[in-house]
């Protein structure tokens, strides 16, 4: 046959013209209509009713309320959810799939943030299930930290406790809001090893800790000193930059001081000698900085200017291009005297101007700006990071005059100490300028400044003696690997170096009780710390047996046995105390690659959350697995965005705007308000959205989902209607034996089972929503269903055209079901328990991928199919409104290739029931080269070409046809409703067969 001859066609991509060729018979809405009937769409009358072969299921057209979700609790019971993931373990696969999960922090009931998180990871944890692979995907939790234990205590109402006690009560905690989240994440279907999850807390998870931290301190990586960190007054601890989150709407009060200048600048010392006393310009938004300055800044390359002030002769140092700014800001004219470059200012020495006495120098600096201020920058080394390298650098002092709780110490002086550096402390100091004659102007400056996320409360910069990472000597190699690893959205890597170039080094010592001591002694006399391999191996095994409480629970002989003293050179164990610090819980959670991957190669082929991670769990598992074994802990990284609320909005109880999954689930008290969506709902909405910016929530968005899945369950019962009593094992046609047009569905099918496919490895599962919603509308709906169904249901029930056509929509509903099962598991279980072709218990997540096959795709085919669809886009563009049935099609085109594609739809000249005719749904065909000459009067004539590229363009052909369409003089058929009969009342001669036949 001539399909033979053009199997070499090369694609074209003809769907669109497919599509504008046919008028939508069966919308996606009614697909599943029982009741639809062939031809015209009347149901035939009663006399031949019971012939015709309707869509019969019990498959139920919308799902809602209760009965949706017990109907969900049955098909997890039924099909296994809860085994499936122990099921795929164990059977035997070429390939390991392993999805590493980001603990989330176990402090309350699972959130909309948490359901887009695992929802995420599920979908595509089950589509390489689906695929074979051999999943591991191992939950956890992130069980130690401050808002735990904060939560523990707040219960009790008293601060007098152990640290024992304090961890006994957190644990309780954690536990407590870990099983509520656990059943959560189930209850929306999530596959995980439930019964195998990790924990930071467990002894073997602390263990494996501490053989890292042993491994990067052995390194010279961890090391302890005393410099600026973010400190948290209201948490009194330190604080790592993942810990804070920045107010852009704080307000600090901020000054422009005055340092007078005690030494003129060597270089300077001869032009400005003359002039008067001169004072350097200070501005600064923490003026409870100023009683720990040790230096005033400049840039070396800046040009700077001696001014001054018209209102009061008072000589002013400032940067240049600061001049204009600052005379509006001091309502005053600034005259400029001398201009220099900054380098000139070295050498110079100012007096403090709180602290009679003090003298600071003028020194270089690479971090002044000139973007606001003087130009010239105030600098306390105890209380800001820049300051502090400044001091490293010239060997300054570094004295931090503020406490725990943000108050102003005894070194402060008598008029400051106990004061709140944040509020009376700034108004003191204010007033001590002022005093001093040294206060230019105050004003109110709105800014960004960091807060302590969890308390939401100002942090201060403040000294202190801390454990630290160098992440410095780490950040080349991070970047290196990185460059290694897949970043979806690509967008993200960007933040992801710009994260790591920011972090010059990592606090990891917090003040509190519940976490991972860090493991060191110190001396009791000397206050050195005790800290070795032997000493730190030692411990990571009585936490493996004992768990971390035996840091305060164990006797310090226990900790410290004579012979890891003997092996650390040390003295008797009476010498030492142990440490009060526990460590970091990025640091906690930054490991989980060593506690939990614990293969040969334990790296994962990818971490999947939020962009807050980027700062986070991201970057602190990146720096342990470079800093152990140069190379980073994933192979790809999906970086998804964050839960907004349907205007937008953050989430929050004050503008009352949170979505609660569970009330999404199963309703809320008022179910007219907030009805049970059940868990594909939710599923689909995740799927829905662009993962990858951020995602919003509300009835509008879970109304949307819950349409679109009723729409789609609507044409899996028109699938599952129309397969009643077939059995693809038995009863199916082989591909080549098919119509032409089934063939061509098949072809079609396989176009978009590799599509979606490429779409779930991309973690794209909005192109998988769309492929499928495209698919049904366009190709199934709008073209498939409504050329079929004549055939479907008027011709014998066992004919070779209804078993072919049976043949595809099976093959299209396990198609279809397998291409949705990750994201909705419920439905595509129960779509499975009522589909043909395999035994009831059968599972559809035990049964495999979408089953397509190469021999589907035959470009000559579609060359076929989508000529014939060209011919009928002009035919049907002619009679505007009409019925096709309704004509007699005369279609004539000139000898060729495609007049030899149509004659394979259509053998005999005329044909009532060829190929050709049902895919034009016209009653009569003929097919010619020239029109005769005497058509009747009310022919509607129509033109057009059609182009066909063979052998990748080699052979061109653009071949003409004409289309005369003619009113039908036959009668209408009472069974079929087809114009095919002679006489009106009569069957026509196919639907005499059949029923002849049936009796």
């Amino acid at each position: 046959m001539l399909l033979c001859r053009v199997s070499a066609l090369a694609r074209r991509g003809l769907g669109a013209r497919r599509v504008a060729a046919f008028r939508p018979a069966l919308s996606f809405s009614s697909a599943g209509d029982a009741a639809a009937a062939p031809g015209a769409g009347a149901q035939p009358p009663g006399e031949y009713q019971d012939t015709v072969l309707l869509p019969r299921t019990h498959f139920s057209m919308k799902m809602s309320g209760q009965k949706l979700l017990d109907l969900e609790l049955r098909i997890q019971r039924e099909c296994g959810f809860d085994q499936l993931y122990t099921w795929q373990r164990e059977r035997k696969a070429k390939k390991e799939f392993c999805l590493h999960d980001g603990p989330p922090y176990a402090n309350g009931d699972a959130h909309v943030g948490h359901a887009l998180n695992k929802i995420l990871k599920d979908i595509h944890s089950r589509f390489e299930v689906l695929r074979g692979r051999k999943v591991h995907y191992v939950p956890g939790w992130d069980c130690h930290g401050l808002p735990i234990e904060l939560k523990a205590l707040g219960e009790l109402h008293t601060t007098h406790l152990t640290p024992l006690q304090i961890r006994q009560k957190a644990r309780e905690f954690a536990e407590s809001a870990i099983a509520s989240q656990r059943a959560s994440f189930q209850r929306w279907g999530v596959m995980a090893d439930w019964e195998n999850c990790y924990y930071t807390f467990t002894g073997s998870y602390e263990a494996a800790q501490l053989r890292v931290f042993q491994d990067m301190h052995s390194k010279g990586l961890i090391y302890q000193d005393y410099k600026p960190v973010f400190w948290s007054p209201s948490s009194r601890t330190a604080l790592a930059e993942a810990e804070l989150e920045y107010n852009s709407e704080h307000v600090s009060t901020a000054v422009y001081a005055t340092f007078p200048l005690n030494t003129l600048p060597p270089k300077l010392a001869t032009s400005l000698g003359d002039l008067g006393k001169v004072c350097v310009l200070v501005w600064t938004t923490q003026p409870w900085t100023i009683p720990a300055n040790q230096a005033v800044c400049f840039m070396p390359k800046a040009q700077y200017s001696l001014v001054k002030r018209r209102d009061n002769e008072q000589l002013l140092l400032l940067a240049t291009e600061r001049i204009a700014s600052l005379s509006t800001t001091l309502s005053t004219e600034l005259q400029n005297l001398a201009t220099f470059t900054g380098s000139d200012l070295e050498g110079g020495v100012c007096q403090h101007p709180t602290l009679p006495g003090k003298e600071v120098p003028l020194l270089p600096a690479n971090h002044v700006t000139m973007a606001k201020g003087t130009g010239l920058v105030h600098t306390a080394p105890a209380h800001g990071m820049e300051d502090y390298s400044v001091a490293t650098h010239f060997h300054l002092p570094v004295e931090c005059m503020v406490d725990e709780e943000g108050r102003f110490t005894e070194a402060a002086g008598a008029e400051l100490q106990g004061q709140s550096v944040l509020k009376e402390g700034t108004s003191t100091v204010i007033s001590m300028l002022r005093a001093a004659g040294a206060l230019l102007k105050e004003e109110q400056c709105v800014h960004s400044y960091p807060y302590d996320w969890r308390s939401k409360t100002p942090v201060v910069i403040r000294a202190s003696k801390q454990w630290f990472i160098n992440t410095a000597n780490l950040k080349d190699m991070a970047k290196e690997v990185l460059q290694k690893v897949r970043v979806m959205p690509e967008s993200a890597r960007a933040s992801l170096l710009a994260m790591l170039d920011r972090r010059t080094y990592w606090c990891i010592s917090r003040q509190r009780s519940w976490g991972v001591p860090i493991p060191v002694f110190y001396h009791r006399q000397t206050g050195e710390p005790l800290i070795n391999k032997h000493t730190v191996a030692h411990i990571a095994n009585v936490f493996a047996e004992k768990g971390s409480d035996s840091w305060w629970a164990e006797p310090l002989e226990t900790l410290l046995p004579p012979d890891v003293l003997k092996k650390s050179k040390a003295g008797d164990v009476t010498d030492y105390v142990r440490g009060e610090d526990v460590l970091d819980i990025w640091f906690d959670s930054g490991t989980s690659w060593a506690a939990v991957l614990q293969e040969a190669d334990p790296r994962a082929d990818v971490y999947v959350e939020g962009k807050d991670q980027i700062g986070g769990w991201f970057q602190s598992s990146l720096l342990t697995s470079v800093a152990v074994r140069n190379k980073a802990p994933y192979k790809k990284l999906v970086v998804h965005g964050f839960v907004l609320s349907e205007k937008g909005e953050k989430m929050s109880k004050s503008l009352g705007n949170v979505v609660d999954p569970s009330v999404v689930i199963n309703g809320g008290a008022d179910s007219t308000v907030s009805p049970p969506y059940g868990a594909d709902v939710l599923r689909w909405w995740v799927a829905e959205s662009n993962v990858f910016s951020e995602v919003q929530i509300g009835p509008k968005a879970l109304n949307a989902a819950k349409e679109s899945i009723n729409k789609l369950r609507n044409t899996l019962r028109f699938l599952l209607g129309n397969l009643q009593g077939f059995d693809p094992r038995t009863q199916a046609v082989d591909s080549k034996d098919m119509h032409y047009i089934d063939q061509y569905l098949l072809h079609l099918l396989r176009e978009y089972s590799i599509k979606v496919t490429d779409a779930y490895s991309e973690f794209d599962c909005g192109r998988v929503i769309r492929l499928l919603q495209a698919f049904i509308t366009r190709d199934l709906s709008s073209f498939y269903f409504s050329i079929i169904k004549d055939r479907l249901y008027c011709d014998g029930e066992n004919s070779l055209g209804r078993r072919s056509c049976q043949t595809v929509l099976e093959e299209i509903l396990d198609g279809v079901t397998r291409s949705i099962a990750p994201i909705l598991p419920h439905l595509a279980e129960e779509v499975y328990q009522h589909a043909p072709g395999h035994d009831e218990g059968e599972t559809l997540f035990r049964s495999g991928w979408i089953k397509s096959s190469p021999v589907w795709r035959k470009p000559g085919l579609e060359e076929a199919v989508e000529g014939a669809c060209a011919i009928r886009d002009s035919f049907l563009s002619s009679i505007p409104g009409c019925n096709a049935a309704e004509y007699d099609l005369t279609i004539a085109i000139e000898p060729g290739l495609f007049f030899e594609l149509m004659e394979s739809l259509q053998e005999e000249p005329t044909s009532m029931s060829s190929q050709l005719t049902e895919l034009m749904m016209a009653s009569r065909t003929t097919l010619t080269s020239d029109l005769p000459r005497d058509l009747p009067s009310d022919a509607v004539i129509s033109k057009g070409s059609f182009v066909i590229n063979l052998e990748g363009g080699v052979i061109h052909e653009e071949s003409a046809y004409t289309v005369a369409a003619i009113p039908i003089s036959l009668s209408r058929c009472p069974r079929c409703r087809r114009y095919t009969s002679d006489t009106p009342d009569c069957l026509c001669s196919r639907c005499q067969m059949v029923i002849g036949k049936a009796q």
